[in-house]
């Protein structure tokens, strides 16, 4: 296991900045992963504590010991990548052994270590195929089969699921969180899905244009999200977002919509007049019941849920509601937005406005 540091790091190309100031800080044994869109940075962030990109600035520390000039080999990080870089001329084995026979170990050394991570993971059967005669899934547990002979202290993966189908997906992301929890080494997982994030972490760091946007437990992410870019990324559907203007009534308040729209709310401690961004998340929301109405649009069954699109004051909204519901294009719907369910965001800068946490509201 590893701890890993990193004290205001940053990267440029040229006149081009691309990583802004990075402070995090990895324990022992966690499961860190890295999400964004693609070019916010976070495999150029991994490739650095790599050692396969140069650090700009700021220090990188493994286990207290500054790392910027260290050469990857030295690092002692096992690495998968997203492509398998598997030879296709060798057998399994012989790609897991590659690395060991590279630094000259004995197969005597190394030979119980590669049947110890090829029953780790159901590997045995395949031992002496080639590449060629093994799924996607098979191919990338060979490529963890081959940093995982290396003993690291930390594991490195950079988006080692995006070649696989749906399927394949679920299966290999419960694999990599089983392994981690049988070897407790540290984890750095970049991904762009927010669901390998939310079902994989220990704690998720949500990156942006180069900057961290927030660090937290995947759950703490989704309940209280710090800004509008972080709730609009992390939950599937994504969280519905509603302009307006809170105005201060007799009893409570009102988010007022561009287009006269009136939505009862309680705001606590926004102001009358504050430009605001209402967030609720699809599955928040209570169908057939509410003072709330909209129109459906679409119908979307899925099975376990069956999600709606509507417009509410204008702006796209989404329902997802639990089972199946008996509604078709056209049909008006009540809703109920719960307060206890309702995140409030300043329109101008994006940040959180209400700073208890919806659960406790309803405490």
């Amino acid at each position: 296991m590893a701890t890993v540091q990193l004290q205001g790091i940053f990267k440029r190309y040229g006149d081009n900045q691309v990583v802004h100031g990075v402070d995090l800080r990895i324990a022992h044994g966690e499961f860190i992963v890295l999400v964004g869109p693609s070019g916010c940075g976070k495999t150029t962030l991994m490739r650095m504590v790599a050692g396969l990109e140069d650090i700009s600035g700021g220090d990188l520390l493994i286990d207290g010991a500054r790392a910027n000039e260290l050469p990857p080999q030295q690092r002692n990080i096992g690495m998968v990548f997203q492509s398998y870089a598997l030879y296709p001329h060798l057998s399994v084995y012989e790609n897991i052994a590659f690395g060991p026979r590279l630094r000259k170990e004995p197969e005597s050394s190394f030979r119980p270590r590669i049947e110890a991570a090829a029953r780790m993971l159901n590997l045995t059967p395949y031992l002496e195929r080639l590449p060629r005669a093994l799924s996607g899934g098979q191919r990338q547990r060979v490529a963890m089969g081959r940093a995982i002979v290396r003993e690291p202290a930390l594991f490195l993966f950079d988006e080692p699921l995006s070649n696989l189908d749906a399927k394949l997906r679920v299966q290999m992301r419960t694999e990599i969180k089983a392994l981690h929890q049988r070897l407790k080494n540290t984890i750095i997982y970049v991904t762009h899905d927010q669901i390998e994030a939310m079902t994989m972490a220990d704690r998720i760091v949500v990156m942006n244009a180069g900057r961290i946007e927030q660090v937290g437990a995947p759950l703490e992410l989704y309940d209280r999200p710090a800004n509008l870019f972080v709730a609009g990324f992390i939950g599937s559907p994504g969280m519905n977002f509603i302009e307006g203007e809170i105005q201060r009534e007799t009893y409570g308040a009102s988010l007022v919509c561009a287009d006269g729209t009136r939505i009862h709310v309680q705001a606590p401690g926004i102001e009358h007049g504050s430009r605001v961004t209402l967030g609720i998340r699809p599955e928040h929301i209570v169908a057939g019941q509410g003072e709330v109405r909209v129109n459906v649009e679409v119908v979307e069954p899925t099975g376990a849920e069956t999600h709606l699109y509507a417009k509410l004051g204008g702006q796209p909204l989404c329902v997802a509601a639990a089972g199946r519901l008996a509604v078709q294009p056209g049909d008006a719907l009540s809703l109920q937005l719960p307060e206890t369910r309702l995140h409030y965001f300043d329109s101008a800068t994006g940040a959180r406005l209400n700073q208890d946490h919806p659960h406790e509201q309803a405490a």
